[in-house]
């Protein structure tokens, strides 16, 4: 079995919930770090990558920004590569990421976690932009749900299946589990790491866990964020949290 080189590691669910770390994440990053490599790759698309790195700042993390490779930083390199000019629905925080992006006569629909803009009048123009002038429908993430505090709440993904439903298309995802998104993480790696070398730690059974299975990475799924009962019977290596998580990691006992 091939010695771990590098880590991904998810954010919300895996290292902290909202504002809140999980215990012990802190120091088991900070010893994981003497062992691998390691980037930290988010789906979430509510909040820039400034604002990302400040929340883990506040949770007590030691996190340079440039470590975190976001679903938005994907979606933007996308855009900028076809030329798409997007009608965006996403949350206005996120929109940093995206300063510079024409918006005139769009192209293409941009869609990501953005509940307070999942109304009719919003979704109704995405639909006929798509339906009607041919715009393409690009899903930052499809997500099913995300945890918070007060429990599960509805994911991109509904609203995405909505509009590849009623305009009978089908949308290109950028994040996990999108085999490019995984390997344009890897690229910002030193050593050419490879998906052999490396494993992805997340709560999310299927972006996370059989997402880098998918591509020929080894995962360990958390028992937090998430995580419910039964997820654990889909993947090999699964921990009670990120602590055990980089145990695994430093005794190699994570298996494909």
């Amino acid at each position: 079995m091939s010695k771990i080189t590098a880590v991904l590691i998810d954010l919300s669910g895996t290292l902290h919930i909202e504002d809140l770390a999980i215990p012990g994440s802190q120091a088991a990053l900070e010893l994981l770090r003497q062992h691998a490599q390691v980037k930290f790759v988010t789906n979430t698309t509510k909040e820039s990558q400034s604002l990302l790195h400040r929340r883990m700042i506040k949770c007590g993390f030691n996190i340079e920004k440039n470590e975190i490779f976001t679903s938005l930083n994907a979606a933007r390199d996308l855009i900028v590569r076809n030329q798409y000019r997007p009608f965006f629905i996403v949350d206005d925080r996120a929109m940093e990421d995206f300063e510079g992006i024409s918006t005139d006569d769009p192209n293409a629909v941009v869609i990501g976690l953005a509940p307070e803009k999942f109304n009719d009048a919003t979704m109704t123009q995405a639909f006929r932009l798509i339906k009607e002038r041919n715009a393409s429908l690009i899903a930052i993430n499809k997500g099913r749900y995300h945890q918070q505090k007060d429990g599960l709440h509805l994911g991109p993904g509904a609203y995405v299946a909505g509009l590849e439903y009623a305009a009978g298309v089908e949308a290109t995802v950028v994040g996990k589990p999108n085999k490019l998104f995984f390997e344009s993480a890897l690229k910002t790696l030193q050593d050419n790491v490879d998906f052999s070398t490396a494993v992805m730690i997340g709560d999310d059974v299927n972006d996370d866990a059989l997402g880098a299975n998918e591509v020929g990475m080894r995962s360990i799924l958390v028992k937090t964020g998430k995580f419910r009962d039964g997820d654990e019977s889909k993947v090999k290596n699964v921990a009670n949290s990120f602590v055990e998580a980089v145990d695994m990691i430093i005794e190699n006992s994570v298996n494909m």
